[in-house]
């Protein structure tokens, strides 16, 4: 088998309300190159971009790769790397508290994307000036004045 890529990808995602128009933006980089993703939605939630954000970049790769997401999202990064998210699904979409987890539709995506990639989350603070994150937001926000 040949080994993987290794890719660093940064996500952001944003929303004017919430809900409201959201966008999203997501920066691969590999080997040196950078591709930068994004796209937008009319009425969402900030939630539904952030993942929105991770899975577009995932589904972008076309081969499994090493990769290592940076985004400031806690939904997403505790989601996966506590385990929730794959636990929601077992339990039919349902949180312990019996309570129905929210956006399964982008979950299920998410998930299934993961299975096909070495992956590695890092989570950083929003807005306070890492510099790939930072560029993310400016996409995810230039998205949904597309629609105001």
């Amino acid at each position: 088998m040949n080994e993987k890529f290794s890719v660093e990808m940064f996500t952001d995602g944003a929303c004017s309300g919430n809900p409201g128009p959201g966008g999203w933006g997501t920066i691969l980089r590999c080997k040196g190159k950078e591709k930068e993703l994004c796209g937008s939605e009319k009425e969402t939630t900030n939630n539904r971009m952030e993942l929105t954000a991770v899975i577009e970049g995932l589904k972008a790769l076309k081969t499994p790769c090493k990769v290592k997401i940076t985004t400031d999202s806690k939904y997403v990064v505790d989601a996966i790397t506590k385990g929730w998210a794959v636990g929601w699904r077992e339990n039919g979409w349902k949180k312990k508290d019996k309570k129905p987890a929210l956006n399964p539709d982008l979950w299920t995506v998410l998930l299934d994307e993961l299975e096909k990639h070495e992956v590695e989350f890092i989570w950083v603070k929003g807005h306070a000036g890492h510099p790939e994150n930072e560029r993310c937001d400016t996409m995810a926000v230039k998205e949904y004045q597309k629609y105001l």
